[in-house]
């Protein structure tokens, strides 16, 4: 990638190189219980370390109000060690003689990983102070946690203003996929949009209708869409109140020329329960007693049609209830269809947020796809065509 800075512009070889990741990882009982996040950040420490560089490892876990152990990086440090297959260090501070002595002590090749960096206050707040602190540890800053990308904070921020700023392979993989999905996209470009809520997407839905050329809304959200259309939705989930938003997206996406595809049929059930008794009618007529709680074949049919149109698709949010059978259907049968798309060579798949990752797992075919952010608040804010400091600190 040309406008952002990476590791192939760094010399690393013997330098202090601090590495900003994402290690906010599930536990319990002490243990990491989704490894997924260090993963991808394994990439990028063992490049810096083959090529002689002392990697020194910032992270935040969890919201701590000062100092917490329960919020300590210490287990995770352990978990890093495993999946790097060499010894991970471990400093109890980020900053001062706890943490200088640790980075002191690290010969080439070595890695460490200093404690939460939000048991300081002057982190979250972007404090210059905290940040000089920080850059005192290092000679280069390599910033991988694309996921806290859109957060200004002294590590994903502060420091790439005083210290040589490079994008770490993960960073810039995921960098490069959005470039692909949005800003300079192989047309035509259609995306599906679901969830549960407009409320939460109104400013996504509405920078999408000027960017592609056609837009899937499902999900419950799609309710509230089909409810602004003058159409009975029974006792299904909708915003009635925000009616007269989703008529201005319609109209936006009008005058921008973009598609809005809108379910045309519903799957649908007297409760939300696995395996509750269901039924499919026309979007034109749907029960009063019931609700929607998945798209129908016909729907279905539509979507994928959309999708073989299309030369990039971007995802965020299911089509239905996907969490229990069998109001996963409608989801899983589009996901299936863009990932033979993918593998066809037909299509470049962006996909991100964390019900999109879970309910493309359940599908079994996250691996197929493009690409599959699990950065979640940063992807949305992208989706939304915001810039995200943290990438914006980054460019060449």
């Amino acid at each position: 990638m040309t406008a952002f800075r990476t590791l192939d512009q760094a010399d690393v070889k013997g330098k202090r190189v601090l590495v900003r990741v994402d290690l906010n990882v599930p536990m319990e009982n002490g243990r990491v219980t989704d490894a997924t996040r260090i993963e991808r950040v394994l990439p990028t420490i063992r490049e810096i370390a083959d090529k002689g560089g002392k990697v020194i490892l910032l992270a935040h876990f969890g919201r701590p109000k000062g100092r917490d152990p329960k919020e300590s990086l210490k287990p995770v440090a352990e978990a890093v060690s495993q999946h790097l297959g060499k010894p991970v260090a471990f400093a109890d501070d980020c900053i001062g003689e706890a943490a200088s002595h640790a980075v002191n002590a690290l010969n080439k090749g070595e890695v460490l990983l200093l404690e939460n960096t939000r048991f300081h206050a002057g982190e979250e707040k972007n404090d210059p102070a905290f940040v000089q602190d920080l850059a005192k540890l290092g000679d280069l800053y390599v910033n991988d946690a694309f996921s806290a990308a859109h957060r200004a904070h002294a590590s994903t921020e502060g420091l790439a203003r005083v210290l040589p700023s490079y994008a770490g392979r993960t960073m810039q993989a995921e960098l490069d996929a959005l470039t692909k999905g949005l800003e300079s996209p192989k047309r035509p470009v259609v995306a599906i949009v679901g969830g549960a809520k407009v409320s939460t997407k109104i400013d996504l839905l509405e920078n999408l209708v000027t960017r592609v050329d056609a837009l899937v809304i499902g999900g419950g959200m799609a309710n509230t869409f089909v409810h602004a259309t003058g159409l009975g939705i029974g006792k299904s989930l909708a915003e009635k109140d925000l009616a007269a938003t989703a008529l201005r997206i319609i109209e936006k996406a009008r005058d921008a020329n973009c598609a809005i595809i809108l379910p045309v049929d519903g799957v649908c059930a007297y409760e939300f329960k696995a395996g509750a008794e269901n039924h499919t009618y026309g979007i034109d007529a749907i029960p009063e007693d019931r609700m929607i709680l998945d798209v129908g074949s016909q729907s279905v049919e539509r979507v994928n049609a959309a999708i073989n149109d299309a030369a990039t698709l971007v995802w965020n949010g299911p089509l239905g209830a996907f969490e229990i059978a069998p109001f996963d259907q409608g989801t899983v049968a589009a996901a299936r269809h863009a990932a033979q798309r993918t593998k066809e060579g037909k299509l470049v798949s962006v996909a991100g947020g964390g019900d999109t990752v879970a309910a493309l797992n359940h599908a079994g075919v996250a691996d197929s796809f493009t690409y599959v952010s699990t950065a979640g608040g940063a992807f949305l804010e992208w989706m939304e065509g915001k810039a995200l400091p943290g990438v914006e600190a980054l460019r060449a």
